[in-house]
């Protein structure tokens, strides 16, 4: 049986939705909000942009005027955005995901992650402190003296982006030197199959995380290898894009986090990502819910005949008319001329009456298409660039 890393991760659903709750609704107040009576009404509350998140910090620095406290760190993410950074036990919630890959006091993690004005490199570290490993703060770069001091100190973990690992393994073999990593905890960017299984031929166990620097942790692999499990710290939802509109379970959709940490409570903020919910439970035994993993990007801003469409106008069209369900813009090519048509998925048969609500809207003129309810595809795509740039 799975040992898990605390007791919240095998809670039930409806326990852990009445801790959340209550737990979220201790923090609220600090954000000039009133307490919710459900962990649905959180789709009533403003969603928080990074592009808001940004203005608010250059209105109020460092942070934007949102409640921080116990802070340690001060990190800059591009933007800039600032982020504050803590050192109590967990405070990243990284350690649940190093613990489900099977990091503990016995590992020395090669801690690759940049530790330079950018959070990631302590947020591994704080988890790694977290399961009770030591730390060989790497960073980036200096691949020979990364190896060299893999061999000398006895690493058997690896944290960093997902292609580094390979990169300080070939230039082992490359200088005669074997190394003893045995497992591997990757994010910041794709882990395909065919690396897994690279690593795998070589004895290596590489799961991979979700996490941003705004709110660490999100979802994580497991050895069951379905999905990402929800952190226990968070509350994921999946919206249209452009909206804070929930989708359907299984449809794709952006993901919002609300962080439930009372040192930096963040309260529905949009990753940018995109991704879906997963029915069902683990068979690794966590009780909480899945997500599909990162499916693409939320903000499908596209230059369309020279002028910028945005997700926030499409959903903009939706609202303004009752009988649209969803509405979905293709950006193509006529010859050397950008073509717009919005594919407006509604049951009434007049396209005209649509046509001054999308030039109000999207600003510009653009064929549009009626089709049924239910003819779009539910891939969270608003915005389609169909143009070849090749």
């Amino acid at each position: 049986m799975t040992q898990h890393f605390d007791a919240l991760e095998t809670r039930s659903a409806d326990q852990r939705a009445a801790e959340q709750l209550d737990a979220l609704n201790a923090l609220l107040p600090a954000h000039g909000m009133d307490s919710l009576t459900d962990l649905a009404d959180l789709a009533k509350l403003p969603v928080l942009r990074k592009s808001d998140l940004s203005q608010r910090q250059k209105d109020t620095p460092p942070f934007g005027g949102l409640p921080v406290s116990n802070l340690a760190h001060i990190f800059q993410s591009p933007g800039p955005i600032y982020e504050p950074g803590g050192v109590s036990h967990d405070w990243w919630r990284m350690g649940r995901f190093l613990h489900a890959a099977g990091f503990g006091t016995t590992d020395i993690v090669q801690n690759c992650f940049g530790y330079h004005l950018t959070p990631a490199g302590m947020i591994f570290e704080n988890g790694a402190r977290a399961v009770g490993a030591v730390v060989l703060p790497a960073g980036t770069g200096q691949t020979e003296l990364q190896v060299q001091a893999a061999h000398d100190v006895g690493v058997t973990a690896y944290a960093g982006t997902p292609d580094y690992l390979k990169v300080i393994l070939e230039k082992a073999d490359e200088m005669g030197v074997r190394l003893g990593i045995l497992k591997a905890a990757v994010s910041g960017g794709a882990l395909f199959p065919s690396l897994r299984e690279w690593y795998a031929d070589r004895g290596i166990s590489c799961l991979q995380c979700y996490a941003t620097a705004d709110v660490g942790h999100i979802a994580y692999e497991t050895q069951a290898m379905e999905g990402m499990i929800i952190d226990e710290g968070v509350i994921a939802e999946i919206v249209t894009p452009g909206t804070g509109d929930p989708v359907a379970d299984g449809e794709v959709g952006e993901v919002l986090v609300t962080s439930i940490n009372p040192d930096y409570p963040l309260v529905r903020f949009a990753t940018g990502d995109l991704s879906a919910m997963m029915p069902g439970q683990s068979p690794c035994g966590r009780t909480n819910a899945r997500i599909k993993g990162w499916m693409g990007r939320a903000d499908q801003t596209t230059k369309i005949k020279g002028m910028f469409v945005r997700p926030e106008q499409v959903a903009a069209l939706v609202a303004k008319h009752a009988e649209i369900d969803r509405a979905r813009v293709v950006a193509s090519r006529d010859g050397e001329m950008d073509v717009m048509t919005v594919r407006i998925e509604t049951a009434a048969d007049d396209a005209a009456r649509f046509e001054s609500s999308i030039v109000e809207t999207l600003k510009l003129k653009g064929r549009v298409e009626l089709v049924p309810p239910g003819a779009l595809p539910r891939d969270g795509l608003v915005i389609e660039d169909a143009r070849s740039y090749d």
